[in-house]
């Protein structure tokens, strides 16, 4: 018979478990009932039973073409983009330890987003040219914060004062493009400043999709190392991990998600930080937080994006809605890190 300390162990693991599963079935639950709503409720209501249809590739009058043409791209581009937001921040903030380690905050989204308003303004380019230019700067604005802040390791707390700072810099290079920008691309460019699903087509999904399949399953294959992360360097290298190496695999996959979702939707503002510490309320610490923050990503930028369609008086992008509740989250987190002593 197992000891009444190995029975009591066994039982606090396996509650664990259920406690984890149970919050990924109902996150995967939630995801799926606002695909459905955002599929079926808009300016007309789609029943249900006729959405489910026209997913299985039949032929249904009018609704063929308001669900398979104008609400499905838009809602599985909602989904993709915070798949990837949510799974990309979160492997930040678990490698560095630090909740403010978000693209948002260090530049990574606005690296990105700089590169596509230069192409569009400046170069004038479209098509799939700009996604290109904004992955490969987004992944350059990484190895810049990256090494101007590594000295004998990299801090957290240095990462993100020097993103900040690189951030301000690209704030005001945009800035500057837009000022000399004529009206005909203006409207164009600052839609990678505000984030958005409007206009989704089909096959814009395509590159998220590979994205997630490379990057995310990079950073899935990792997981067990990025949690030893969360113990500490020394403590991760005493387990067996490879730490140098797996840094720069993760910072690797997470800006190429976080990239990728930026160079289709623009940089939708938040979602990236506010994925992993809504998923470490939820889930504690029964279990790792990227699967649970990708759900919780894909949940913000679905329902944000119906919220800034319908629910509000006038229609906004989705990444006013998701600025208007990160901003005030930002400010509570700064606060409370400083109230406990903390170096921000």
């Amino acid at each position: 018979m197992l000891s009444p300390i190995v029975e009591a162990l066994t039982e606090g693991r396996n509650r664990r478990v259920r406690r984890y599963r149970f919050a990924i079935a109902v996150l995967l639950t939630l995801v799926a009932a606002l695909f459905i709503l955002t599929l079926s409720l808009g300016q007309s209501f789609t029943p249900p039973s006729d959405v489910i249809r026209v997913l299985l590739g039949k032929d249904v009058p009018g609704a063929s073409f308001t669900v398979g043409q104008l609400r499905l791209p838009r809602a599985l581009l909602a989904i993709l983009a915070g798949l990837s937001f949510g799974l990309g921040g979160v492997a930040f903030q678990i490698m560095l330890r630090n909740p403010l380690a978000s693209p948002d905050i260090i530049g990574i989204s606005l690296g990105a987003s700089a590169a596509a308003v230069f192409a569009i303004v400046v170069l004038q380019l479209k098509g799939p040219v700009v996604p290109v230019f904004a992955v490969l700067a987004g992944l350059g604005v990484a190895l810049l914060v990256y090494g101007l802040s590594y000295r004998n390791g990299v801090a957290g707390t240095r990462l993100i004062l020097i993103g900040i700072g690189v951030s301000a810099m690209l704030e005001s290079f945009i800035a500057y493009i837009l000022s000399t920008a004529p009206a005909w691309s203006l409207q164009e460019a600052m839609r990678w400043l505000t984030g958005s699903v409007n206009g989704a087509q089909l096959g814009q999904a395509l590159p998220l999709v590979l994205a997630l399949a490379v990057f995310g399953g990079l950073l899935l294959s990792r997981m067990r190392d990025l949690e030893a992360l969360r113990l500490g360097e020394d403590t991760a290298a005493a387990l067996g991990v490879p730490v140098a190496r797996t840094r720069v695999l993760i910072i690797v996959a997470a800006v190429g998600m976080i990239a990728s979702a930026t160079a289709i939707t623009g940089p939708i503002a938040f979602v990236a930080f506010l994925s992993g510490p809504i998923a470490a309320r939820i889930v504690g610490s029964n279990g790792s937080l990227l699967i649970p923050s990708a759900l919780i990503g894909a949940t913000l930028v679905l329902a944000g994006d119906y919220c800034g369609q319908f629910l509000l008086p006038g229609r906004y992008p989705v990444g006013v809605i998701t600025g208007a509740l990160g901003a005030p989250y930002l400010i509570f987190l700064i606060v409370r890190v400083n109230r406990a002593g903390g170096s921000l």
